[in-house]
């Protein structure tokens, strides 16, 4: 027999249902293109935003997909039991425990070269909190211009090489990021990996440096394509040169 989906309590539905709202409005969806984009009846999208059933975990799931942001936050007024290995991570991800990794937790402006524009560089939001289920960092990207391409994972913190590596796994196909631990004020900077889309079915490797800014370090931040007349394209050059000028990736010619 198939195993029951599992129901969010009626404040975390109310939770999920509020940041959900709060995202359409936002971005000026409508709900039919949310339903869409996550794959379910507008009917169920409405029952539940209407607070008329339950949010289920596979339904939050799906529009957190869709949307690109966690939708399941912990109230701070919850203390969360002890999961039965400790608070500590997979030996596959580095064996940390929470208070090891607490600095790295928050939310991060993330920038890199632009892949479609020579000169330009493109930015978005990365979260990077720690999921009680699996008592391991994740992260969730939001916020891009190419949505399409929005990515989540896992978060790997191995203490023998004091890198931090956000990794992406779909179906055998990996995306890697390399990063420094944060710096004094915050920073993470390294090297991302992964397939450049082409012409059609096209894919190239590519590498290029990348940089994570604490959101609270960004006053106010721009998201997508950023051309060398935005008011924040030197700020984030200068933290992709420091990257490579100090350095904390480097590339070799060929």
């Amino acid at each position: 027999m198939p195993t029951p989906d599992k129901q969010l309590s009626a404040e975390q539905s109310q939770q999920v249902a509020e940041t959900i709202r709060e995202e359409i409005a936002r971005r000026r969806i409508s709900r039919q293109t949310l339903a869409e984009q996550a794959k379910l009846s507008l009917s169920t999208l409405e029952k539940v935003l209407g607070g008329r059933r339950p949010f289920t975990l596979a339904t939050t799931v799906r529009l957190e997909q869709a949307l690109g942001v966690s939708l399941r936050k912990l109230p701070e007024t919850i203390t969360v039991a002890a999961p039965a290995n400790g608070g500590i991570a997979p030996d596959s991800l580095g064996s940390y425990s929470r208070r090891a990794v607490a600095r790295i937790e928050g939310t991060y402006i993330t920038v890199r070269p632009s892949f479609g524009e020579q000169g330009a560089l493109y930015a978005y939001r990365t979260e990077i909190t720690w999921d009680e289920a699996s008592s391991s960092l994740g992260f969730r990207e939001g916020e891009r211009q190419d949505a399409d391409y929005t990515q989540y994972g896992e978060v790997a913190v191995p203490n023998e090489s004091g890198f931090v590596y956000l990794v992406t796994n779909r179906h055998g196909q990996h995306r890697v990021i390399t990063v420094s631990r944060p710096r004094n004020s915050g920073e993470m900077y390294g090297i991302i990996t992964t397939l450049l889309a082409g012409r059609g079915s096209l894919l190239t490797p590519v590498a290029a440096p990348i940089a994570f800014l604490p959101v609270k370090n960004v006053p106010k931040p721009s998201l997508g394509r950023v051309s060398a007349d935005d008011a924040n394209y030197a700020a984030y050059r200068e933290h992709l040169r420091r990257t490579i000028d100090e350095p904390f990736a480097i590339f070799l010619p060929g």
